[in-house]
């Protein structure tokens, strides 16, 4: 991950870009957006499997790109929030249910 994140850092440098972030995590959240409409249009609103597309692969990526933007700007280490993740995650599936409702049980 952390060459992934140097990747899109050296990017940002090369071209002159520079990462605001506010206007980064509006990006990501937009771009997110993006996937939930490519999925909507290859289901046709569910009325369909979902497959692969080039057009979803695009978007992801753009997301993906998005998502290392904020991390980068933020300072945040995408390896350890993944491993974070995954321990809550862990935690969760023993409490039965992946959902975040199983740590708001009394």
């Amino acid at each position: 991950m952390k060459k992934l994140q140097q990747k899109v850092e050296k990017f940002c440098e090369e071209n002159g870009y520079k990462n605001i972030t506010e206007y980064v995590l509006l990006d990501l959240v937009s771009e997110v957006g993006e996937v939930s409409k490519e999925v909507l249009k290859i289901t046709d609103y569910g009325k369909k499997p979902l497959e692969y597309s080039a057009g979803l692969k695009d978007e992801i990526g753009d997301s993906f790109y998005s998502l290392i933007l904020v991390a980068n700007t933020l300072n945040i280490n995408l390896e350890e929030a993944l491993d974070q993740a995954l321990e809550k995650y862990k935690k969760r599936l023993q409490n039965g249910s992946v959902g975040s409702e199983s740590e708001n049980v009394l």
